[in-house]
């Protein structure tokens, strides 16, 4: 009785890690094929670097002046 109480546990474990390892398989693959979300704050942030990247692009220098 044990014996087969024992045997037919571990068959429905192993059936139900293969279910969710497919799930688990599954899930991974659509959610790699979705396009990612761009949030508004790495808008603002990717932005806000572009503009400061063309503010130092129109930068000039001025010499130091020696006394």
């Amino acid at each position: 009785m044990f014996k087969t109480l024992m045997i037919t546990a571990v068959i429905i474990l192993v059936i139900g890690w293969t279910v969710y390892g497919v799930w688990a398989f599954i899930t991974a693959r659509m959610e790699k094929d979705k396009p990612k979300k761009i949030t508004e704050h790495l808008n603002k942030v990717k932005k806000s670097f572009d503009d400061y990247v063309k503010k130092l692009q129109n930068y000039k220098r001025t010499p130091y002046q020696h006394k």
